[in-house]
């Protein structure tokens, strides 16, 4: 059948099995968007900015497995895309960005709303494309989802000149295998490769998993929990690992790294084997290079073979899927004892709760509502069981600490990048892909300004989520950061807001204010009882600090942690000096 460039477009993503995409209309793309008026299978959902659209699609995409799609046009709305595509790029989500640009004979000569967008994206893509020719839209579209789903995943552009959409061709979709020159996709490990991480795993006495995003990604959650379970080995978790072992499973430590537990981190340190799965050794998780983990054999196992010696050096590296991996090993393990080691770790887990009393607390002494109240008011109302979309900053690592996460992909947050803003607009599209969720996005007054915009999205598509505000008038972590390190110069960190109830107001968005501890449950069951997008301002202590914190490129145990209440001599006066 005859069709241009643009009806092609819409009939590959529907080969595809997209029935759902995010974009932003302009003239350089305009010819995809007619295209789209016969094809009404396909939901398009409009975004207030495209970066906020860019961070939909990534929602839509960890929270379903499947390749978020976004529209943009050429020129700015082709660049309002690069933050989201890095933010994808360092998560490693499945993404495919379609921008639409300026005719072939314009190109280079500095048309309207002309920009080098494969240029401009190259760095914060795993691959990208200037289509020229009608004819290859096809392919090229096939190759672009194949690329962002398998392998290590990530966000792929394919950028397509207005007049090659309008061109009329013969249609034929490419069949068959993709074969790709110089694209490898590991699978299973060499048999040797095996027998050496075996050799390690039975000799080992302190053990340690540290299970990263790669987890997730690859399903290999009951891979790692029969692993853990038969060799009796804890588990550690980075940010993005969280869901891929059960927080309330008795091997699992915690989080680990700049913000994670105390025991997580001293089991780094004190380990003798570490068994890195689906993890990249990030500086937030390991700190200090140089100290860390010194006495332990590190078996790393990674579908990118950048990763491996990277950061740090390893024993055993294993360039393969984790879940082939895992299998190969399974049937070889032999039963672990290792009560010692787990007694160890229970007794720094015990001392980090006596830290933790602060939280117990029926109350500020002054009547104000501390930060970690509402994320652990918010786990006990919802019973553990909402998919919690994060935002950047002080509340991010405080709902990772007292949200604890049992299932699978029931966290969203920016890892890599840390963007600002992200909170909010994935909640939509995580809601989009999971209808059935009960979805909260847990964000600061600070990330949630960048990107407030896209409460219009959410009340034009009546996406049911939640937006808990955690407002402490800062921009919270920098401001710790002030205080810990610049001798308390909060310069340019204040914040004077709107009045965020009224601003819900203004997009029909139902939404309260709560202030005190007492307040919360009857608030947050009020927003679970609404049909629609809904939102709380919970306005918290503005001087909080998020403990423990381990300085950026200190050694992982040196941690400024929070002082026990028997050695604050201040505590019964003023709980706050905890």
């Amino acid at each position: 059948m005859k069709l241009t460039g643009a009806e092609i477009v819409w009939e590959c993503l529907l080969r595809e099995g997209v029935d759902l995409v995010f974009g932003y209309p302009g003239g350089a793309i305009l010819p995809i968007y007619d295209a789209l008026t016969k094809y009404p299978q396909i939901r398009h959902v409009l975004p207030r900015h495209e970066q906020g659209g860019t961070h939909m699609a990534e929602g839509y995409a960890r929270a379903t497995g499947k390749v978020g799609v976004m529209l943009a046009t050429s020129g700015p709305g082709a660049t309002n895309l690069v933050t989201g595509l890095a933010n994808a790029m360092m998560d490693s989500s499945p993404l495919v960005a379609i921008t639409g640009q300026v005719p072939l004979g314009a190109i280079g000569s500095d048309a309207f709303q002309e920009t080098d967008v494969t240029g401009c994206t190259l760095p914060v893509t795993k691959h990208n494309y200037l289509v020229t020719r009608t004819e290859d839209i096809a392919y090229t579209i096939r190759e672009a989802f194949h690329i962002a789903r398998t392998g290590r995943p990530g966000p792929v552009l394919v950028d397509i000149p207005k007049d090659v959409q309008n061109k009329v061709i013969e249609f034929h979709y490419p069949e068959g295998e993709l074969r790709l020159p110089g694209y490898n996709v590991p699978g299973k490990a060499h048999p040797k490769e095996i027998e050496a991480a075996l050799d390690l795993i039975h000799s080992a006495k302190r053990p340690l998993i540290l299970a990263g995003h790669g987890v997730l990604m690859s399903g290999a959650m009951d891979e790692i929990r029969s692993f853990a379970e038969i060799t009796q080995t804890p588990v550690a978790l980075t940010l993005l690992g969280k869901g891929g072992f059960p927080e309330n499973h008795p091997l699992c430590v915690g989080m680990m790294g700049m913000h994670g537990t105390a025991a997580a981190n001293q089991a780094i340190q004190q380990a003798d084997l570490l068994l890195a799965f689906g993890m990249r050794f990030d500086d937030r998780v390991t700190g200090n290079l140089k100290t860390y983990s010194p006495d332990s054999k590190k078996i790393h196992v990674e579908i990118d073979p950048s990763e491996i010696n990277k950061n740090v050096k390893v024993d055993v590296g294993i360039v393969g899927d984790l879940k082939m991996v895992l299998r190969q090993l399974l049937p070889k393990l032999q039963t672990g004892q290792h009560q010692e080691w787990i007694g160890q770790i229970r007794d720094w887990e015990e001392d980090t709760s006596e830290r933790d009393i602060l939280l117990r607390l029926a109350a500020h002494p002054d009547g104000k509502l501390w930060a970690a109240q509402v994320i652990a008011e918010l786990f006990r109302c919802t019973e553990g069981k909402a998919l919690t979309v994060s935002d950047v900053g002080q509340h991010q690592m405080l709902e990772a600490q007292y949200y604890p996460h049992t299932r699978p992909h029931s966290l969203l947050t920016s890892g890599g990048l840390g963007t600002m803003g992200f909170g909010m607009p994935a909640a939509i599209g995580a809601k989009l892909g999971r209808p059935d969720e009960e979805v909260w996005a847990i964000v600061g007054d600070g990330g949630f300004q960048m990107t407030l915009t896209e409460l219009g999205t959410a009340m034009q598509e009546h996406v049911n989520i939640n937006i808990a505000i955690i407002n402490n008038s800062f921009l919270g972590m920098v401001r710790q950061w002030q205080e810990f390190f610049y001798e308390e110069r909060y310069q340019s960190t204040p914040l004077k807001n709107p009045d965020f109830v009224k601003l819900a107001a203004a997009y029909d968005i139902p939404a309260r204010r709560v202030s005190t501890k007492e307040e919360i449950e009857e608030a947050v069951q009020w927003a679970r009882s609404i049909d629609g997008p809904t939102l709380i301002e919970f306005v918290v202590v503005q001087n909080d600090i998020v403990y423990p914190m381990v300085p950026a490129g200190a050694d992982l145990h040196a941690m400024i942690r929070r002082p026990k209440p028997s050695e604050s001599p201040d505590f019964e006066n003023n709980p706050t000096a905890i």
